[in-house]
């Protein structure tokens, strides 16, 4: 830590924009940066050509999670601006990673709640990969390699390493070069996936208006562009901005209207090459300067001190130098460039990129000079001849569009492993053992008593305390068992509505909602089950039957898993996708028993289940407390499109789940100005709902939440609900599981 220290009093002395991010990098997120629910992305790409390859992916993965938070973190200030500047509608928000500390780590994955880590290229972070796998995230390194430089370091640290990449679900490397560098430091579940930056998308990209203006009033030919020009390495090694304007100054004489658009790889090298540039009478122009009004003398330099917009300014270009390749760095990606269809030239180190400068060396996709006097004359060649040009452009681009495709394996193992996280509860929890014991002694006293109902009953509950899709699911079980001729009978308590009597209603009877409370008033407008409403379920249910005035053929005991004195056949369980955990038992979180208590199910029911995913973590898990009852999946949809495009929209809402109705408003297009959410089952006031009519023109809300309004604001045609249904994936097999239970109690009882 002193050490950490030192060196961050060094770069805040250096720039003092380091400020700005220091509380991230020690685990505090501004408060604009958390999760409605667990289960988002996050993805880490330390610096800028990172960030760039992170928004090639996020274009592609974005489509296929809509509903799924993806959160960037960098490293680097010119990182940090670059995703900023790109990242805008692929990621959530865009924050500094923390330092490698389990404190700060910790404080990072409390707030975001992440089922998925992904690492771009080289990073390895002890504490942050076993931290995200202790917290139920799985973690993807992608795109990885390691250089020539780093290698050696590596290697004498292999004891080390190899123990934070045993965490890494899969090491998606960029070729076989890398894979062989992983396993040599005993990482597992290394896979050969591609370079992503052979994606690159061309089109994709614009040259920034101001800029395009610019040359099209200078029309300058040719257009020499020299890209992230590197300084020296080692002793001996020349600095590249010193070999492009070397070059510059011989090409000038001969070709009077040359651009040289020079771009030095890191900003605190843009004044030292503006330095070098007066130094040597060279007119330059700095893009951070241009103004409408700028004027460039040609031949003369365009100094690209700016980040982000080197890759779009490819387009122009007649010819590109890749630097980092004359001093001993390694080289960069040729690949962009190629891309384009530009004639390439660079030096002879390209060790972070062999395979690739191994292709384009055999293929003849780019031209490789052993001596930096060889770099004018080569340039020469190219911009007398518009032929040779054209070929060596067309070389390069066959090539980077060979082998395209590492996108889209990156994306369906994002996809696979999202798929397998599972984000836990953190933290201490050490009520929870009272809480249970309570449970249990309650669970004891019921059972003294118990009740015995003279039809079958099919339990509907949960683990959660609300917020499941309970009523929608008893609504569907309700038409469907009507549908087979049969009179199914709901045994309800009636949470939070104000009247206390014990009502019994029959089908498609009109109560007012305070007798009932909004669930039963759903089930009854319904028209196909009767309803018996009271804290005693079976006071309530003597009360239905009494005087043949309604005979059912079985029961439906909602919100009955902890209702241990009822005889029921069948206990189906929900479990909601969005957040299974909800942060732990009681008094931690919301779950009245563990998912131990799984063991007594049925049948388990998945409920705001997103289409296409298998929730393979969320299974197993199921599967270790109960291994033969059936898993079924369901979510809600929309019952009508929304009609109201073009107009202020806000929404509320007070059900256990809010997400899941931020999630309805998704699909059917609505993005609510705001989204205001109330405690479950809220009796509303007009003091609540009148602010919020005076910011919008239209108020969406659920079906429970619009019984639960005033009578005079149920009148107001500015408040609507938004209807939905239940869409199970399987509903036959399900109904088939509760009609066989009912059809064996019923049989063995003679009735």
């Amino acid at each position: 830590m002193p050490v950490l220290l030192l060196y961050l009093s060094l770069r805040i002395a250096r720039d003092r924009r380091y400020v700005r991010g220091l509380a991230e990098r020690f685990g505090f997120l501004p408060p604009h940066i958390h999760t409605t629910a667990p289960g988002a992305i996050w993805l880490h790409a330390v610096s800028v050509g990172e960030a760039l390859t992170a928004a090639v992916l996020l274009r592609r993965l974005r489509p296929l999670l809509p509903g799924v938070p993806v959160f960037v973190s960098t490293t680097t200030l010119a990182g940090r601006a670059l995703c900023e500047e790109k990242l805008p509608g692929l990621a959530d928000a865009v924050f500094y990673a923390p330092l490698d500390y389990r404190f700060a780590v910790r404080r990072v994955l409390r707030r975001l709640r992440p089922a998925l880590l992904i690492v771009m290229e080289t990073e390895i972070w002890p504490n942050l990969f076993r931290e995200a796998r202790r917290c139920g995230a799985r973690l993807l390194i992608v795109n990885a390699r390691i250089s020539d430089r780093a290698l050696p370091r590596y290697l004498r640290l292999r004891w080390f390493f190899r123990r934070a990449l045993g965490f890494a679900d899969r090491i998606l490397a960029q070729d076989a070069a890398a894979a062989s560098r992983y396993r040599s430091l005993g990482a597992k579940h290394v896979e050969i996936a591609g370079n992503l930056k052979y994606d690159f998308d061309p089109h994709a990209t614009q040259i920034p208006a101001d800029i395009s203006a610019f040359l099209d009033q200078l029309r300058p030919g040719p257009v020499w562009i020299a890209a992230s020009t590197m300084p020296p390495a080692l002793p001996g090694d020349p600095d590249e901005d010193d070999i492009v304007l070397d070059a510059f100054q011989q090409l000038a004489p001969r070709f009077p209207r040359l651009l040289l658009i020079l771009a030095p790889r890191r900003p605190e090298r843009f004044q030292p090459a503006a330095d070098k540039l007066s130094s040597r009478d060279v007119p330059f122009l700095r893009r951070s300067r241009l103004a409408p009004s700028s004027a460039l003398p040609l031949p003369g330099v365009l100094l690209l001190d700016s980040i982000g917009e080197l890759n779009s300014l490819f387009r122009a270009a007649s010819a590109v130098f890749m630097g980092g390749t004359f001093p001993h760095r390694g080289g960069h990606n040729l690949l962009e460039p190629a891309a384009f269809g530009v004639p390439i030239l660079a030096g002879p180190h390209m060790e972070n990129f062999a395979e690739i400068a191994a292709e384009f060396r055999e293929e003849k996709g780019a031209i490789f000079l052993e001596h930096p006097d060889n770099l004018a004359p080569a340039l020469a060649r190219l911009f007398d001849s518009p032929a040779l040009r054209l070929s060596a452009g067309e070389r390069g681009r066959e090539l980077a569009e060979a082998r395209r495709g590492a996108t889209e394996q990156a994306v369906a193992a994002i996809r696979r492993w999202h798929d397998a996280g599972l984000p836990r509860p953190t933290g201490p929890n050490p009520f929870a053992p009272l809480w249970l014991a309570g449970m249990a002694l309650h669970r004891a006293a019921a059972r003294l008593r118990p009740d015995n109902p003279e039809k079958p009953v099919i339990s509907v509950g949960n683990l959660a305390m609300g917020g499941t899709g309970k009523t929608p699911f008893v609504r569907f079980l309700c038409r469907e068992l009507a549908a087979e001729g049969l009179r199914p009978a709901v045994l309800i308590r009636g949470y939070k509505r104000t009247s206390h009597h014990t009502v019994a209603a029959l089908p498609g009877e009109s109560l007012p909602v305070e007798l009932t409370g909004e669930e039963a008033q759903l089930v009854l407008r319904d028209r196909t089950a009767a309803v018996a409403i009271g804290a005693d379920r079976a006071a309530a249910r003597r009360q239905l039957v009494s005087g043949r005035r309604f005979i059912p053929d079985l029961y439906i005991l909602d919100d009955g898993f902890q209702h241990w004195r009822t005889r029921r056949e069948l206990d189906i369980v929900l479990i909601d996708a969005i957040d299974p955990f909800r942060g732990g038992v009681f008094p931690g979180g919301r779950l009245r028993e563990p998912f131990s208590a799984l063991k007594r199910a049925g049948a388990v029911l998945i409920t705001g289940a997103a289409p296409g995913r298998e929730y393979r973590a969320l299974i197993e898990e199921i599967r270790r407390h109960n291994p033969a009852a059936p898993v079924y999946r369901a979510r809600l949809v929309p019952e009508a499109p929304f009609a109201g495009g073009g107009m202020r929209v806000g929404a509320f809402c007070g059900i256990g789940q809010p997400e899941s109705f931020r999630r309805t408003l998704s699909e059917i297009g609505v993005k609510p100005a705001f989204f205001r959410i109330f405690p479950d089952h809220h009796h509303y006031r007009e003091a609540d709902i009148l602010p919020l009519l005076e910011q919008a023109r239209l108020l969406l809300t659920t079906e429970k939440d619009f019984l639960n309004l005033p009578p005079s604001l149920q009148s107001e045609d500015r408040i609507a609900a938004v209807s939905v249904r239940l869409q199970l994936d399987d509903p036959a097999a399900l109904l088939s599981q509760v009609l066989l239970a009912v059809s064996a109690t019923r049989g063995s009882s003679g009735s």
